[in-house]
């Protein structure tokens, strides 16, 4: 998996206001959903609520990675956000949420789904990676931090 395969310089979004767990991504299921993928952002929102009622995607260390497997979605899809500031997740360390990426798989892609995700906590247990998310300061600067780490 190559993060640029998934992630689009208009599904960054940078120092987003969180609120709340459920605000941040009812607006990460809108942002993602307006690109039309053949997706609704109520599906979008419904099926990230679902998975997040099984446990936390927050993973520690200010990372949170909501996930779900979505019918007619044709691609995989994915999302990086930055928040203006930390939201409670749940996550495993108790530890607010300031760095979130949503992933989005078409439903039968099942060994593709945990093969990206194992790839995306990989990339998120780099200290180096995670501080260039955090130093940017724009939508542009937290794409290009994103995609320049890992393709360089």
């Amino acid at each position: 998996m190559r993060l640029i395969n998934i992630l689009r310089p208009y599904h960054t979004l940078c120092r987003s206001p969180g609120v709340s767990k459920k605000r941040c991504l009812e607006t990460i299921a809108n942002f993602v959903a307006h690109e039309a993928y053949g997706v609704t952002a109520e599906d979008v929102f419904m099926r990230l609520i679902q998975r997040e009622r099984l446990g936390s995607t927050g993973i520690g260390n200010g990372i949170a990675i909501p996930h779900c497997r979505i019918p007619n979605l044709t691609q995989v899809v994915g999302a990086l956000v930055s928040l203006a500031d930390p939201i409670d997740f749940e996550a495993i360390d108790d530890q607010p949420v300031d760095v979130i990426f949503v992933l989005l798989v078409p439903e039968e892609s099942f060994e593709e789904h945990l093969e990206t995700l194992a790839t995306l906590a990989g990339l998120f247990n780099q200290d180096a990676f995670c501080q260039g998310l955090r130093d940017a300061q724009s939508d542009e600067a937290l794409y290009k931090a994103a995609v320049n780490y890992v393709e360089n």
